[in-house]
């Protein structure tokens, strides 16, 4: 699944799910380490317990982050 976030640097966040277990996670754009470390520390996680720990999750200003597009982008893809 492909989602495409809102009011962040990343440009896209591709998915891939086995069941309700985060298989991959792929960011496109955003701060290359801070995305690859996101995408490493879910995999292998299950979906609700990673929007839980990423929800609400603000960058400075911002009302987002990657983490809280992440998550949102992962309730999208169980609600499909």
């Amino acid at each position: 699944m492909e989602y495409i976030p809102h009011g962040v640097c990343s440009q896209s966040i591709h998915i891939e799910l086995d069941g309700d277990t985060i298989k991959n996670v792929e960011f496109v754009g955003g701060c290359s380490g801070n995305t690859q470390g996101i995408a490493s520390l879910v995999r292998g996680m299950k979906v609700d317990d990673a929007i839980s720990r990423m929800e609400g999750i603000t960058c400075g200003f911002k009302s987002t982050s990657c983490p809280d597009q992440l998550a949102k982008a992962l309730r999208q893809a169980i609600e499909n």
